[in-house]
């Protein structure tokens, strides 16, 4: 029974704080202190206000929430447990931060399920969240009816100081503020402790009047560590409030409820301690060992399976209604649902020969999104303010996504790289058939290198489009020229990593970027144009790498070429060839793809026995010495680049058949 001195809000409430205590005693590991803190801002939003059904995780029209500050992970997983998800057991409260358990040190979408996004770094969360209320506003944009209103959720989001410092979330939130973005709501948790100390060391910015100035409503609650009630009517405000996203400032008490701890940066990340535990249960009047929750607690919080069932079995019967008034939208609706692409969706990508016009592969780029684009209409995306360099806008598609027209697909992010890369990853990570692209210059996806790992990580399918790919930028000089950017993304994990040679490769390159939603995608791009080859193809993107000009029998030499150099290599193979010597010509667009591919397949383009091979590539030869041996030569680029036009940086860094094919007579 609830002790009489103890509300059952406030065992609610002690109940998140004591399963933080607990968890990171015993693994010793982990932060203690910001759900003990935000332990009623949690208990407000999830029980009284959150739309959710704990056995559905995955039920499209619920709510989303996103834990910003990911370090306090043991909020999220206390809310998951005591709300009766499956996927968090006690158990697993037991394991946290173990090996293979399910609740690991920062929340991961691929390893609980009711975790929305991946969250770790500070401000690419509450990022995360911008995109996710993009990708609800437009679908709502796009389908609901007068009479139905078939997309109608919000985004909630908890973030603290540390997040409010990064640079990624002042960029996202700036955009959400002039999107007008209405149903994304922030819970802001104002503790004013990071770890090095008090936040006054490094940050006495008034966050309201910045948030006010981007356009948000703002509101403050100042007793955190209490007012339940004031929280949720604060977000019950901030929900009436349609045409600006919402920042609710909440004043909490880091480590609420240990004694000696609270209030410093000692419990931000440390576990409390056996007798510092013992002394926190005693001023939080808490009764229980470690784990042990009481009956009626889960009683109440449990509602929420009840409520979520309900609203998942009412939300149902509307979608039903809805596909027969509007059987065309609802079948497209009901498709990307289920993940699945239309028919035909790829049947208008081009295919080239010879005797096409060349084009630089930032043009065949645009002519495959103006192919694309009709026939899949849950493409979605646009560019960091370098839409007619990048070319990423879609051929016959009027306007953009703004505040008065958000049915339109075209996104302007503004010079928002690392922002874009993270909104990007919001709408994948809303699992509504989307599919996001983003274009910017290549050297800058070292902006969004965060946000590009954590589409990798997460399995995200999100496209990247990297344009202006090597020296070849020409006249903006080393600043804009990439030269490690793309061995460098070829050594992430699952990224697929293209760098097409013409047009057929270029449509290949889109191809597979579609298809794989469970892996991003860096398509580079040159600006410079390239003739299209001779034998390459669509569909031998798929493998990788693999042979465009060949001899009889096994060869004296094999040039493997990327890019615009890849053309270099034919000519070259030409000049070679009339020396006596046979020559093999291998285009590389996705190395990864290549290495993914059977060991005889393998074999049959790099034959072991042929030991003289070039790699031209006006990148960095990271990573290219596997293929080349100790008895081939890389043509690369181990230097920085020069401000001037790109033929003469191209001519000046060796990028000629003239010297490659000198060089390749070296090791003849």
């Amino acid at each position: 029974m609830v002790a009489a001195s103890v509300s059952l809000e406030s065992l609610c409430v002690n109940s998140i704080r004591m399963l933080a205590v607990d968890a990171v005693n015993k693994s010793n590991s982990g932060h203690p202190g910001l759900p003990m803190g935000c332990a009623p801002m949690g208990y407000a939003l999830w029980q009284n206000i959150l739309n959710h059904n704990p056995n559905n995780p995955k039920w499209f029209n619920r709510d989303r929430f996103v834990l910003s500050a990911g370090h306090g992970c043991m909020l999220l997983y206390s809310l998951l447990h005591l709300t009766g998800y499956k996927s968090v057991s006690i158990d697993d409260i037991k394991e946290f931060r173990q090996w293979g358990s399910k609740t690991p040190g920062h929340p991961e979408t691929f390893e609980t399920e009711g975790v929305e996004v991946t969250a770790g770094p500070l401000g690419a969360g509450i990022s995360n969240a911008v995109g996710l209320a993009i990708a609800e506003t437009h679908l709502a944009a796009k389908f609901n009816k007068p009479d139905c209103k078939i997309v109608d959720h919000y985004t909630y989001v908890i973030m603290g100081d540390g997040c409010n410092q990064e640079g990624i979330a002042s960029e996202a939130c700036s955009l959400a503020g002039h999107l007008k973005l209405g149903k994304l709501i922030a819970l802001y948790d104002d503790n004013q402790i990071t770890i090095d100390g008090r936040t006054d060391v490094s940050f006495t910015e008034d966050v309201l009047k910045r948030y006010e100035a981007y356009g948000w409503h703002v509101q403050h609650v100042e007793d955190g560590n209490h007012d339940v009630k004031g929280i949720t009517e604060a977000i019950e405000k901030a929900k009436l409030i349609t045409d600006k996203p919402s920042i609710i400032k909440i004043s909490t008490t880091i480590g609420y409820g240990s004694p000696n701890k609270s209030d410093t940066a000692g419990i931000h990340g440390a576990a409390v301690g056996e007798e510092e535990a013992a002394l926190t249960r005693e001023f939080l009047n808490w009764e229980y060992p470690p784990f042990e929750i009481p009956d009626e607690v889960y009683a109440h919080f449990r509602k929420s399976i009840d409520k979520g069932g309900s609203l998942e079995k009412e939300w149902d019967s509307k979608f039903e209604e809805y596909q027969s008034k509007y059987p065309s939208e609802g079948a497209e609706l009901n498709r990307m649902l289920k993940g699945q692409l239309p028919e035909n969706w790829d049947s208008d990508l081009p295919s080239y020969t010879p005797e096409d016009k060349g084009l630089a592969t930032r043009k065949h780029s645009q002519i495959c999104l103006g192919a694309l684009g009709p026939n899949l209409p849950e493409l979605i995306g646009g560019s960091a303010d370098l839409t007619h360099s990048n070319y990423t806008d879609i051929k016959g598609e009027s306007g953009s996504f703004q505040p008065h027209s958000p049915e339109k697909r075209y996104l302007h992010f503004g010079v928002r790289e690392h922002a874009m890369a993270a909104v990007l990853n919001g709408i994948a990570y809303h699992n509504s058939g989307l599919i996001p692209y983003g274009g910017t210059f290549l050297v800058f996806a070292d902006y969004m290198r965060g946000s590009m790992r954590l589409s990798a990580l997460s399995e995200l399918g999100v496209i990247y489009v990297l344009t202006h790919d090597s020296i070849g930028v020409g006249e903006d000089g080393p600043t804009h020229q990439p030269i490690e950017t793309i061995p460098s993304l070829r050594a992430m994990p699952n990224m697929l990593v293209f760098r097409p040679g013409d047009g057929n490769e270029t449509s290949g390159a889109y191809k597979l970027a579609i298809q794989n939603r469970k892996r991003p995608s860096a398509l580079c791009l040159s600006r410079q144009g390239m003739p299209n080859q001779e034998n390459t193809s669509i569909d031998k993107v798929a493998l990788g790498g693999y042979v465009v000009s060949d001899c009889e029998g096994t060869p004296d030499l094999i040039f493997i070429g990327t890019g615009s150099e890849l053309n270099l290599c034919i000519e070259a193979s030409k000049e070679i060839s009339s020396l006596g010597k046979k020559v093999r010509v291998v285009s590389m667009p996705c190395v990864e793809l290549f290495e993914e591919q059977e060991d005889s397949y393998k074999e049959s383009v790099l034959p072991s026995s042929v030991k003289k091979r070039v790699v031209v590539e006006a990148a960095h030869s990271f990573g290219w010495h596997k293929y080349t041996g100790f008895d081939g030569i890389c043509i690369t680029m181990d230097r920085f680049g020069a401000s001037a036009p790109g033929g003469e940086c191209m001519k000046n860094f060796g990028f000629t058949v003239e010297n490659v094919v000198n060089k390749t007579k070296e090791i003849l």
